[in-house]
């Protein structure tokens, strides 16, 4: 079923979880045992991450520096195929425009069509570290709205180069919104303004990145809503485990921590986990009295907090 409907559907707020692949080599065990765990809390559905290839260097016995490109966590397709066929979870296959031609991503939809995954999450993605020839004969997305119009071709039967013609590929679009602001947008109005431009290419919903203060979620959506997006926006959570995180996520997702939740922690980072696990125990309630369709959480490798805090929700 696609994300939309389980929304359309659903008598009282749902839960969802963002899933990483292993690193390379390891098992798929890795991710069936944390499926395993959110199945007794009913998953409405399960996101599963994408990660473009980047270039590695290593020193060879010769003495020369070698240039090795791989995907170090490779595997959303065939995980989302697990998932929803061995648990019986829909799944959300996130699709990347850096790192990927059209060309590929036309065949990734073709095969997530086979394994009958309906959803994607339509990402422009970080820029890889290494320069990715494009061939003269195929293109690339340059950004996320340029990747849901791709899609929205597909679902009118609409291939590249018209190599295939057909049925259509009824996929559920979902895409990123930005309650601080995207690092790169030069104020949150000409954010609001891209993420509009995506909704308008064909977007079904809005999953938005993580965020420590309810506030600026709230803005956000009154500020989506007056700029004309109706469709359903859901609040991504993360919670905080270590007094490590008030540096390492910040730098890495662009976002700000509240004072009180930075002195609190600052003040005792030895207990910094029970203080992240009731801080967004008070955040997801908050979210709920507001009338958030759904929570959306990202479990990265910390199952066990997530599940407490969902455990506390009833």
């Amino acid at each position: 079923m696609k994300v939309i409907e389980h929304l359309e559907k659903a008598k009282n707020p749902l839960i969802s979880y963002e899933i990483v692949p292993p690193p390379r080599g390891r098992s798929i065990r890795d991710i069936t045992n944390i499926v395993e765990a959110l199945v007794p809390y009913n998953p409405a559905w399960i996101d599963v991450t994408s990660h473009a290839a980047g270039a590695f260097y290593n020193d060879t016995p010769s003495g020369m520096v070698e240039r090795k490109i791989y995907k170090k966590r490779p595997g959303t397709m065939g995980i989302c195929g697990v998932i929803q066929n061995r648990f019986k979870i829909d799944t959300v296959a996130h699709l990347l425009c850096m790192g990927f031609t059209k060309e590929e991503t036309e065949d990734a939809l073709i095969e997530l069509n086979y394994l009958g995954v309906e959803n994607i999450l339509a990402l422009r993605g970080d820029r890889p570290n290494y320069d990715k020839a494009i061939r003269a004969d195929r293109s690339a997305n340059e950004y996320a709205s340029d990747l849901v119009s791709q899609v929205q071709d597909m679902k009118e039967g609409r291939f590249l180069n018209d190599i295939t013609s057909g049925s259509p590929l009824d996929f559920c679009v979902g895409v990123a919104g930005y309650p601080e602001k995207h690092f790169e947008a030069p104020n949150m109005k000409a954010d609001i303004a891209r993420l509009k431009s995506k909704v308008e290419a064909g977007a079904d919903y809005v999953v938005t990145q993580m965020f420590y203060d309810n506030q600026k979620f709230f803005e956000f959506v009154k500020a989506c809503r007056e700029e004309g997006i109706t469709v359903p926006i859901i609040p991504g959570l993360k919670i905080l485990k270590s007094a490590k995180q008030l540096t390492s996520i910040p730098k890495n997702f662009y976002i700000d921590f509240p004072d009180e939740l930075v002195e609190e922690v600052m003040s005792s980072p030895d207990h910094a986990k029970e203080i992240g696990l009731e801080w967004a125990k008070k955040q997801a309630r908050g979210l709920l009295e507001f009338g958030v369709p759904s929570l959306h959480f990202y479990i990265m490798n910390d199952t066990e907090s997530v599940i407490d805090v969902v455990q506390s929700l009833n």
